[in-house]
């Protein structure tokens, strides 16, 4: 009798040290830049903020997982998470077929074409390559957004400078140091409202260029993006996504 008692001690105590330490896995770190606003931003109190951030604390939350944010540099954030610095990119990050070499990622959770905005005094007529021909146009370096610069506006003979972050593309911009700068249209409608709104004018969309955001976890991490997935398609169906999505945009982000 007395080592029936022991062997269920020992079996309780097993299990007990096994739920905690389930419970510890149960906790992700999530990467995402803090200079992309109004999808990731870091706060002058040093809280990261934003659509991104909301969007992931809604899908830990669905989870029921425990999650700690930080702030990566853009081209440190896959570097990151195949280092298992962090387990999960929530950053804006397209889904491209490069990308897909390197991470696993979620279906979109938002889709938006590129668009060009320019400073009102120059004479940009339309977003076709040729029209910004001689004028400097900036773009965020490492991104799908400086690859197709490159291949076509640079191509017809634009003056393309690459900046390490959005926010930086945008500051220049604002202060006269470019003509133009190219990025999410979702993106530049935010700035456009606020920033851009006494220097700048909507040139408009880059015809063929819409493209989709996803979550991306690391290549062997199956199981997580499925939960992750799953996690997305519950939001989705329950209103909390678009509950969130109000907060920042009066229109559609997710498309069809």
């Amino acid at each position: 009798m007395h080592r029936r008692h022991l062997l269920r001690a020992a079996a309780c105590a097993a299990a007990s040290l096994f739920a905690t330490a389930a419970a510890a896995q149960e906790r992700l770190t999530i990467g995402t830049e803090g200079a992309y606003p109004p999808f990731n931003n870091l706060t002058a109190a040093g809280e990261l903020v934003g659509f991104d951030i909301d969007i992931a604390k809604a899908l830990c939350a669905r989870m029921t997982v425990e999650c700690d944010f930080v702030a990566v540099d853009w081209e440190g954030l896959i570097p990151a998470l195949q280092a298992g610095k962090i387990d999960v990119i929530a950053a804006s990050l397209t889904i491209t077929e490069e990308r897909r070499k390197h991470v696993l990622f979620t279906r979109k959770y938002y889709a938006t074409p590129l668009a060009v905005v320019a400073r009102r005094e120059v004479a940009i007529a339309s977003t076709e390559a040729t029209a910004l021909a001689g004028r400097s146009l900036g773009v965020q370096g490492s991104t799908w957004q400086a690859d197709y610069a490159a291949g076509t506006f640079g191509e017809a003979g634009a003056l393309l400078k690459p900046y390490p972050s959005q926010t930086e593309a945008m500051l220049d911009l604002s202060n006269g140091r470019l003509d133009a700068v190219l990025s999410d249209k979702i993106q530049l409608i935010d700035w456009m409202k606020t920033d851009g709104a006494g220097c700048c004018t909507m040139i408009g969309d880059v015809a063929g260029t819409e493209a989709e955001a996803g979550i991306a976890v690391r290549l062997e991490d199956v199981a997580l993006r499925d939960r992750l997935q799953s996690a997305l398609d519950a939001i989705l169906a329950e209103g909390t996504y678009d509950d969130i999505r109000k907060r920042y945009f009066d229109f559609d982000i997710y498309g069809g």
